[in-house]
């Protein structure tokens, strides 16, 4: 009667512990990733080659110089153009990491802080790069383009609330969840009749987790892509979204990769203690005459 209750509770452990696996690590992703500014400025640097993402800065600044400066409109392509060739340029990749370090910065202050102010950027450094790099293209009324402090909304002030009770709970749940799921890991093969058995399960859980964790990814990805107004935009950000969750597909292959090389080391270890067992039971049983069975002729 012990054994059965010893397997299910090991059982209910494990399956808890392996169901926290994809939310510790989607709780530790945003915490340790997304929150530390350095590290999402290094996850963000690449895509200033990205030409989707290149492109479309390039049109979101190109379309607010025309508006500011009023240019005809047969100017306008030339400043597109000169634009996009900015864009290649290495003052722009400092810009975009300027840009992304001082948004991220004042996101994480406001969220921190308590702010119940909207998030703004100033893109006046952004203008006044664009500015030199027409006036020495020799473009037209480049010298005109004002360079404003122009602010622009990140986060409005309404959202700030609702960003802040999420990140505190992400906060402790990036702990707690992959300490929770650790324990009870252990304590599911420590309690289980058969170890070897709990350690399998434990295992193909895991790599269950990783595939979840890559479902989710993969979903989230298309829900977020599915939600701009602006079509034409999704290249663009659905490589700012790979760039970002490029350490959460890293993290649900390794899931797998480790529950299934785990798992398959508990196969092959279980066949190879009963090919021995056997061989140990055919030596003693040749090594003992007396227990051979014998033949008796009617």
């Amino acid at each position: 009667m012990l054994i059965p209750l010893r397997n299910a509770l090991s059982a209910a452990l494990i399956a808890v512990a392996c169901l926290l696996v994809p939310f510790g690590a989607l709780a530790a992703w945003a915490t340790y990733g997304l929150a530390d500014t350095g590290r999402y400025v290094s996850a963000m640097a690449p895509l200033a080659s990205d030409p989707a993402v290149r492109d479309a800065v390039a049109d979101e600044v190109g379309a607010e110089i025309t508006h500011e400066v009023r240019i005809a409109r047969s100017m306008r392509p030339f400043v597109k153009d000169a634009v996009r060739s900015f864009t290649r340029t290495e003052a722009f990749r400092t810009v975009w990491d300027s840009g992304n370090r001082a948004v991220h910065d004042a996101v994480l202050r406001a969220v921190r802080e308590g702010d119940e102010h909207a998030v703004i950027v100033d893109l006046a450094p952004v203008t006044a790069q664009v500015k030199e790099q027409l006036a020495d293209a020799n473009m037209p009324l480049a010298r005109r383009i004002p360079v404003r402090h122009t602010e622009v909304a990140v986060l409005p002030a309404a959202d700030l609330a609702r960003l802040r009770k999420g990140y505190d709970v992400l906060d402790v749940a990036a702990f707690w969840l992959p300490a929770g799921a650790a324990v009870l890991a252990v304590a599911g093969i420590a309690v289980a009749a058969c170890r070897r058995r709990a350690v399998t399960a434990t295992a193909l859980g895991t790599a269950l987790g990783g595939v979840l964790l890559g479902v989710a990814v993969a979903i989230g990805r298309r829900l977020t892509l599915a939600d701009l107004p602006d079509p034409a935009h999704r290249p663009a950000a659905g490589a700012i979204y790979d760039a970002l969750t490029a350490t959460l597909r890293t993290v649900s292959w390794l899931l797998m990769a480790l529950g299934l090389t785990v798992a398959l080391a508990c196969w092959l270890t279980g066949r190879y203690g009963l090919v021995a067992r056997r061989r140990r039971a055919s030596a003693a049983l040749a090594a003992d005459p007396a227990r051979r069975p014998t033949r008796v002729r009617a």
